[in-house]
């Protein structure tokens, strides 16, 4: 009988300090996420200092608790990953710094992660028949990018943003209207009171990359908009701007989404990142997934947001191919989706 491969995991690239224990690549033990949003949410988003700093300060607890919730020791696991990148680059060092640490005391083999690849492989935790080959729409605060994963840990992009993700977006309209941070939730519950086709946001096509995406124009439609009623007298319905403002994120995503999956003939697709856990969103997709007869995937929103679990469960992927990295493994920042160190 094949032994068991337990991994410890270790998130720290933007504002969550998160440690997991991953069981098989699909099984999560443990999943531990302290999140730092109260902190900067005074400052309408991430400052990368404080978040360094208070990835410092939380990062052995989250450990321990990870270890501690799991019911495992140190010295059970069988591999240390953690996110090398993208991400702040400070905060991507306090995690890199603690996995080199326990896998040189421990003697445990160090995997280090992509980001996007963990939001990717957040998806096989709970579905558990999904496997490669497949089309992922990743989506959060800094990607927005549209992949095909034609197997564990090979990638190909077809489609990404050229200026805001969507995620930056939902947060820069969010603080224009006066939500405040973080925007995607904010925005997401709100437009539940408002009306999607009171405004009429345009939505961008990039010519020359038919599955690229642009949110800076209906960034800046918005606050046009806004500026318009301010100039006019006129009243402002938050929650209407916000509501046709997601519609016209969704109807993008959407209709590139469902283009691609025509075009490359895939007949599963998943969707992953932040934005992913946005009600509206699901909701487009599951309708066009079901009317064209494509299984649909996502993750849970404890899944969506950056978290130790699904780095855990791309690493199990890694570690099975022989990934291995040394102790001169380093925060790569612009790392690209692909790239390997």
């Amino acid at each position: 009988m094949e032994k068991d491969v337990l991994i410890l995991a270790i998130e720290s690239s933007c504002d969550e300090t998160a440690a997991a224990v991953v069981k098989n690549g699909r099984e999560v033990l443990s999943n531990v996420i302290y999140s730092q949003i109260a902190l900067h949410t005074e400052y309408g988003g991430v400052v990368p200092e404080i978040a360094s700093r208070k990835h410092i300060e939380k990062i052995n607890q989250v450990i321990e608790q990870a270890l501690k919730d799991a019911d495992k020791k140190l010295s059970e696991m069988t591999a240390i990953a953690v996110t090398y990148g993208p991400g702040l680059v400070g905060a991507l060092l306090v995690g890199v710094s603690a996995a080199k640490a326990i896998s040189f005391a421990a003697d445990l083999p160090l995997i280090g992660v992509h980001h996007i690849e963990g939001h990717i492989s957040a998806n096989y935790i709970e579905n558990k028949e999904l496997e490669p080959p497949f089309l992922c729409l990743v989506v959060s605060g800094g990607h927005s990018h549209l992949v095909e994963v034609k197997d564990y840990g090979e990638y190909k992009i077809i489609g990404r943003t050229r200026d805001d993700a969507a995620g930056e977006a939902f947060d820069k309209v969010a603080r224009a209207i006066g939500l405040g941070y973080p925007g995607g939730p904010k925005i997401d519950r709100v437009s539940k009171e408002g009306n999607s086709d009171a405004v009429h946001f345009p939505r961008a096509k990039v010519g020359n990359a038919e599955y690229d995406f642009s949110f800076s124009g209906l960034k800046s439609a918005v606050l046009n908009h806004l500026n318009s009623c301010q100039m006019k007298g006129e009243e402002v319905n938050t929650a209407d701007i916000a509501a046709s403002f997601q519609k016209a994120v969704v109807d993008v995503l959407v209709e590139h989404s469902m283009d691609a999956l025509s075009r490359y003939g895939y007949k599963k697709f998943a969707i992953a990142g932040g934005v992913a856990s946005n009600s509206s969103l699901r909701k487009a997709f599951e309708e066009a997934c079901q009317k064209e007869g494509i299984a649909f995937y996502y993750p849970s929103p404890v899944y969506c947001t950056d978290n130790g679990a699904m780095i855990g469960a791309a690493a199990y992927y890694e570690y099975r191919k022989g990934v291995r990295h040394g102790f001169d493994l380093n925060a790569v920042p612009n790392l690209k989706l692909g790239e390997r160190l």
